[in-house]
């Protein structure tokens, strides 16, 4: 099993760590950790200024992926375009569920978290706790837009605005 999931991830490739984005594979290296020799994915978040290893035989428990694909690209779009759903739980309930989302690595899940926080200008004004949260999903959603796209994160960035302003109009 450990040798079907070594061939999925290779150096140079983007994954989707849930807990922190998208990263590229630096290298897998071969390290003794604690008297035991283990195969490790380096992965680099160059936006984060981090560096993270993840033994290879972890890296499907942990939740890492390949990029999604074009289609659910797409499809987190459409879940853009889609009517706010906020649900008439108490704001630390609504928030857990938002950072559960976000930390799931779902493209489309995390979508929808920017979905239903996008305030317009003539809406009320965000709490903090939104717009940490907001901004969290936001970022993740156009670094993998963007890595997805070949493009840099400006321009993912100006393709999820258009889609949250076009709903909006």
């Amino acid at each position: 099993m450990t040798k079907a999931k070594k061939s999925e991830f290779r150096p140079d490739d983007f994954v989707v760590y849930p807990a922190h984005g998208v990263g590229k594979i630096l290298s897998i290296e071969e390290q003794e950790i604690a008297g035991i020799r283990l195969e490790l994915f380096v992965i680099s978040f160059e936006k984060d200024k981090m560096t993270l290893r993840v033994p290879t035989h972890k890296a499907a428990e942990v939740g890492m992926r390949t990029l999604s694909s074009p289609d659910i690209v797409s499809k987190a779009m459409e879940t853009l375009k889609g009517k706010a759903k906020v649900k008439r739980a108490m704001w630390s309930r609504r928030a857990q569920e938002y950072e559960q989302k976000i930390n799931s690595g779902d493209l489309i899940s995390i979508a929808e978290v920017v979905r239903d926080l996008h305030r317009t200008d003539d809406q009320r004004e965000q709490s903090y706790s939104e717009r940490q949260l907001y901004e969290a999903a936001l970022e993740r959603l156009t670094r993998e837009v963007a890595a997805v796209a070949g493009t840099d994160e400006d321009k993912a960035q100006k393709r999820v605005d258009e889609v949250l302003l076009s709903r909006a109009a």
